[in-house]
């Protein structure tokens, strides 16, 4: 059995979808870690550091279902990462057909760069399967409601950011 993996992505927010794919990828692996990309390239709405904030106050919400996941940042190539913490599987979602094809290639170039490492895609449940952060990231922008579609602690730090922002 593997016992760590890593479940990498910039997490602008974090949504249900992705704490989905952390619950049951954490009852596969002793250790999860979610490795939040820094991805200045995206040009994300919330820094590197609220996004880590946001993950890990969501971590301590769930920490009863998910004891074994943790939170990293991290600004280098992913294959580096994996093979610095000696992981040999890594995590990623697949929502629709686009997302297989890039997730495909990220998949293939991360072996090329470790051929240790293994890719492990998990389709979202059905109730999450339309959730994604930029979908998120548009209502958030534009005021609409979004509590149903992130955890309730992040919810809860966004709109205290809003707060902080008017």
């Amino acid at each position: 059995m593997n016992k760590l993996a890593i479940y990498p992505g910039t997490f602008d927010p974090l949504t249900n979808g992705h704490l989905d794919i952390v619950k049951r990828s954490s009852k596969m692996f002793e250790k999860v870690v979610i490795a939040v990309a820094s991805s200045e390239s995206k040009n994300p709405l919330y820094s590197l550091a609220e996004r880590e904030t946001m993950i890990n106050l969501a971590l301590e919400e769930y920490k009863h279902e998910i004891p074994n996941v943790c939170c990293i940042t991290f600004s280098n190539l992913l294959a580096t990462l994996a093979a610095d913490m000696q992981a040999k599987v890594i995590i990623r979602g697949l929502r629709v057909v686009s997302d297989f094809e890039y997730e495909l290639q990220m998949g293939y170039a991360n072996a090329s760069l470790n051929n240790a490492l293994d890719t492990i895609y998990f389709m979202p449940t059905l109730q999450n399967a339309f959730i994604s952060s930029s979908i998120v990231r548009s209502i958030i922008v534009h005021g609409g409601k979004f509590s149903h579609l992130v955890p309730k602690s992040i919810h809860t730090y966004i709109q205290q950011l809003q707060s902080k922002e008017l």
